[in-house]
């Protein structure tokens, strides 16, 4: 899946996954000019379950999302990304972490047969 065939939403979604792996893994995985293998791994997989969200363009963030989607091992993975980066994301992506904790204020749509 490249950048350029997503929608703005989703786009926007990739763009701070890919700017929290990169602190994540200059920071944990010395001496890599871009995403090691784990690295690419993860992003690939986070944009696969992506692009099968119930929600579609409505999804909520993950931590607010009612639908659990990646498998335990890799929401482990993606939690320890997300704990690291998060807070170096104001100083590093001021735009990007901004925009995040505003969707993140939205409440999180049902899914498709949920009451």
């Amino acid at each position: 899946m490249t950048v350029e065939s997503l929608s703005v939403r989703s786009k926007g979604d990739t763009e701070t996954l890919l700017a929290m792996l990169d602190i994540y893994c200059r920071d944990m995985h010395p001496g890599a000019e871009t995403l090691c293998a784990d690295c690419r791994e993860l992003l690939a997989y986070a944009e696969a379950r992506r692009a099968q969200c119930p929600f579609g363009e409505a999804k909520p963030t993950c931590a607010k999302c009612t639908v659990h989607c990646y498998a335990p091992a890799m929401r482990d993975r993606i939690r320890e990304v997300m704990k690291y980066s998060g807070p170096r994301m104001l100083t590093k992506h001021p735009v990007l972490a901004l925009r995040h904790i505003a969707h993140g204020l939205t409440h999180p749509p049902r899914a498709k047969g949920d009451r």
